[in-house]
């Protein structure tokens, strides 16, 4: 459930999936320093800093360099921005999602590193979009070396969305690609991942540089899903790093 594209690139990927938990907010400190170091075990990521966010589906892209940030009970956090990007080796992002898309951009010409969530809002505003601006604007980045993995979130099926989310993306040239009509009067099955695929597409990035995640969270029981677990859901979260 990571990107082979990716890491055949150089990038060390590690999804935590069902059997762990990162909404931090449902556990004592020692839990989540515990998850934390499964997660190194597991990914490789022994004594690199690892950066989260307090994620607010905004479009806000922080920028990691190893030191900056606060500390928190993962690493060292940004407080309300929905992305995190870094020109730094050895650096873990991540991402928390639960039926949300987590996006990864990456450009091994300038060696930069982004790792976004990307809700339905997120996607709305192209939270992608403004990621591969920075990434253009700080590093030199050129769109057409950009690689990117479209990771896992809910499949169209059993997303119904109301008339708020349609009027978010009615005006997109591509939303007929992503957004059918629902069973229910006033209802639409949005498709995430075609959504931020479109997102992509229109920043430039040409489809063979793109990887999409065929994970359904609501379907896969090695994923949590907030419309399937209900309220107390739990979160998946996406670590990347560059070697």
């Amino acid at each position: 459930m990571v990107s082979k594209l990716l890491q055949g690139l150089g990038i060390r990927m590690f999804l935590a999936g069902s059997s762990y938990n990162f909404r931090t907010g449902q556990l004592d400190p020692e839990a989540v320093s515990h998850q934390v170091e499964r997660v190194r075990r597991a990914g490789g990521f022994e004594g690199q800093v690892i950066y989260s966010l307090q994620q607010v589906h905004g479009t806000q892209v922080a920028y990691a360099d190893g030191s900056n940030g606060d500390e928190g009970l993962i690493g060292r956090q940004f407080q309300e921005a929905d992305g995190l990007l870094t020109d730094r080796k050895g650096i873990v992002l991540m991402t928390k999602f639960a039926d949300c898309t987590p996006v990864v951009l990456y450009d091994p010409v300038q060696g930069v590193l982004a790792s976004l969530h990307s809700g339905w809002r997120g996607t709305a505003q192209e939270i992608s979009k403004r990621a591969i601006e920075k990434m253009q604007y700080q590093f030199g980045s050129r769109v057409e070396d950009l690689y990117a993995y479209i990771g896992p979130s809910i499949d169209q099926a059993h997303y119904e969305v109301g008339e708020e989310v349609y009027q978010a993306f009615a005006s997109h040239p591509q939303v007929d690609q992503f957004m059918a009509p629902g069973q229910k009067e006033g209802k639409y099955q949005l498709s995430m991942t075609q959504a931020n695929l479109a997102v992509l597409e229109d920043a430039g990035l040409p489809s063979h540089r793109i990887e999409v995640a065929t994970e359904s969270t609501y379907t896969s029981d090695q994923l949590h899903s907030s419309r399937q677990e209900g309220p107390n859901y739990q979160l998946n979260a996406l670590f990347v790093m560059m070697k």
